[in-house]
């Protein structure tokens, strides 16, 4: 029986207290029953340099859902910039490296598919 892909969203997160940019993005990937997560300044370019990817603990899976909501205690606003599938398998430990493609990328100018990796703190997008 086939898996089911998981999913993927980045957020934009507006008025978190402990962001003093007042604005960042938060990589969910979905794994199992919440989401590995990490905060990013900014969108990644295709291509490009590498952006610091910041761990944070798990997310629940309803943010890979919602358009738009308030987060929890107070801690600002989020709202959906891309979302869609990935194909690959997250490593066991949230410091290994890995690389996975993200389908639906098409949404914001990209080509549809693209590989994020994750590799000593950086985020990187690029064609796979």
């Amino acid at each position: 029986m086939p898996v089911d892909p998981h999913r993927y969203v980045l957020l934009e997160h507006f008025g978190a207290p402990d962001d003093p940019r007042g604005c960042h993005l938060d990589l969910l990937l979905e794994d199992g029953d919440s989401c590995r997560s990490w905060r990013l300044e900014t969108i990644p370019l295709l291509n490009g340099p590498g952006q610091r990817a910041t761990p944070l603990p798990p997310h629940r899976l309803v943010w890979l859902d919602r358009e738009a909501a308030a987060v929890s205690g107070g801690r600002g606003w989020a709202r959906r910039v891309v979302g869609g599938h990935y194909r690959g398998t997250l490593p066991a430990t949230s410091d290994t490296p890995f690389s996975l493609d993200l389908e639906g990328m098409a949404a914001i100018g990209m080509p549809d598919t693209v590989c994020l990796s994750l590799i000593g703190g950086l985020c990187r997008l690029s064609q796979p």
